[in-house]
């Protein structure tokens, strides 16, 4: 079972907390706000987001790059280019 699905409650949770976030910041836009109200928002949905891709970041390192029960380098190797390439999005 990949991490993913077995973290999936706890992971939606966060996804709908990010949800409503968004939300606020949305209506504080539309409600005209002071931009030091709004900046606050933005780094409420910054720092959620992070601390989403840490939590899913952590797995996927235990999981497909750090874990002994990888039997071959080749999928250690996968595992690694996986996160490479996702952080390299990630930094754009």
């Amino acid at each position: 079972m990949s991490h993913i699905q077995r973290e999936k409650s706890k992971l939606l949770s966060r996804v709908r907390r990010i949800r409503g976030q968004v939300e606020a910041l949305e209506r504080a836009l539309g409600e005209g706000r002071g931009c030091a109200e709004v900046l606050q928002q933005i780094a409420a949905v910054r720092g959620a987001i992070n601390g989403l891709m840490l939590e899913v970041l952590e797995e996927h390192i235990e999981t497909h790059v750090a874990s002994a029960q990888i039997a071959s380098d080749a999928e250690r190797r996968e595992g690694a280019e996986e996160l490479i390439e996702v952080m390299r999005t990630y930094l754009r």
